[in-house]
């Protein structure tokens, strides 16, 4: 017993000398061996600090329009595992952002209700961010917002804001292939989708000359509208797919969702992506028939009996009148994403710029789609009730590649 108290004592009389020497001579503390920076603010919030990760801050406080959606889930979640404060404004249910709350540790993400016609929202959005992002953007139009509300005067109030703000960077997304008159296939006049979005990057040069934009092709991954889109059955007529020219003249190049996100990320902290633009394609170039028949093996709807067939959807009016249906009937939210615009867009080949960067300019590594389309369409697949592991079937051959001059074939 006397052993115990005089431990204990020692222990005791160590503690109180260690915390007074601490008192008489204090140490300094460095937690880095930089040299000295100069600060662009005296704002402590806007301060490094941490040791990086979702709970840490890296000085990037970033307002993402638009994170709700397809693209706008993965770029939340590739900015929080940096240190980045997010705003998140949403105009939706509370549940349509609710998984967004563990992009970051808590208080590094804020939500906030906001409507793209309210200024009064916006600038409360953007009042204390030095990054913007805006990945609002529609592919059919709703009695409520046409094109032009959301892809023209939208893009234009934010990025005018952002500049009254005193906003740093601007990340704008639009889409491939954008032209002011585009070739019309099915709709007379073209895709006002891509007239549209041609319009909205000039507005924002015009009021943020140096944000930056990025044009992505078509996107893949989890519950995107490209795999899903091919996979619904509302898309085939029977069983049969349509497309235009049975796909033979059609050249796509689609993106994985995860690299287009490591492009947005890796341009905000590039200060030489200013005032350019990026064009989001993927490594290799697909006919579109390819893709189809590709998606339809994997899928086993090439089996015997199933019966898988491929047309030339310009002799099939009932198919024309079976979307013009269903976007009469949904005009909110059309069946299988299938509607004319689509339809227009599915027929435009993507032309791919050549002294336009790309994302691998941003040191993005690729990912190629026969890594990721199998395990996307796997859901979709026939007869789920047998054992992969057991090679009851043959992996299908990857579909094959068009040259780089395939889109000047059909000019």
């Amino acid at each position: 017993m006397a052993a115990l108290i005089v431990t204990r004592n020692v222990r005791i009389a160590k503690q109180s000398a260690n915390g007074i020497l601490g008192i008489l001579y204090p140490r300094t503390s460095y937690y880095s061996t930089d040299a000295p920076r100069p600060l662009k603010t005296t704002n402590l919030g806007a301060m490094k600090r941490g040791t990086g990760g979702r709970s840490s801050f890296n000085g990037i406080v970033a307002t993402v329009f638009g994170c709700s959606g397809f693209v706008g889930r993965y770029v939340c979640n590739k900015l929080g595992k940096s240190g980045t404060q997010m705003i998140l404004p949403y105009r939706g249910d509370e549940s349509d952002v609710m998984r967004l709350k563990v992009c970051g540790d808590l208080g590094q993400v804020l939500f906030h209700f906001y409507d793209l016609r309210d200024e009064k929202a916006i600038r409360t959005a953007c009042k204390y961010s030095n990054v913007v992002i805006n990945l609002v953007g529609r592919e059919y139009e709703t009695k409520n917002f046409k094109f032009k509300d959301v892809h023209i005067d939208g893009a234009r109030r934010i990025a005018r804001i952002c500049r009254e703000m005193g906003v740093e960077r601007l990340i704008h997304v639009s889409a491939l292939n954008v032209d002011p008159e585009p070739e019309g296939h099915i709709i007379s006049g073209g895709s006002k989708f891509l007239r549209s979005k041609r319009l909205g990057e000039q507005a924002v040069f015009e009021e943020f000359p140096k944000a930056t934009v990025i044009r992505p092709a078509d996107i893949y991954g989890s519950e995107d509208r490209f795999l899903r889109y091919y996979a619904h059955v509302w898309r085939r007529q029977l069983r049969g797919t349509p497309l235009w020219f049975s796909g033979e003249r059609t050249v796509k190049q689609p993106v994985y969702v995860s690299d287009v996100a490591q492009g947005i990320v890796n341009s905000v902290k590039d200060p030489d992506t200013v005032g350019k633009i990026y064009q989001a394609v993927g490594p290799k170039r697909y006919k579109l028939s390819e893709l189809v028949d590709w998606f339809n093996r994997l899928m086993r709807k090439d089996e015997k009996w199933w019966g898988y067939l491929r047309y030339d959807m310009r002799f099939d009016p009932t198919f024309i009148f079976k979307t013009k249906l269903t976007e009469w009937i949904c005009p909110n939210q059309p069946i299988g994403n299938l509607h004319m615009e689509r339809l227009e867009l599915e027929c435009v080949t993507d032309e791919v710029l050549e002294k336009v960067p790309t994302l691998e300019d941003l040191g993005v590594q690729l990912t190629d789609m026969e890594d990721q389309v199998p395990w996307e369409l796997r859901p979709y697949r026939a007869s789920l009730y047998y054992d992969a592991d057991l090679n009851e079937f043959e992996t299908p051959a990857p579909p094959k590649t068009a040259p780089r001059d395939e889109q000047r074939l059909y000019a």
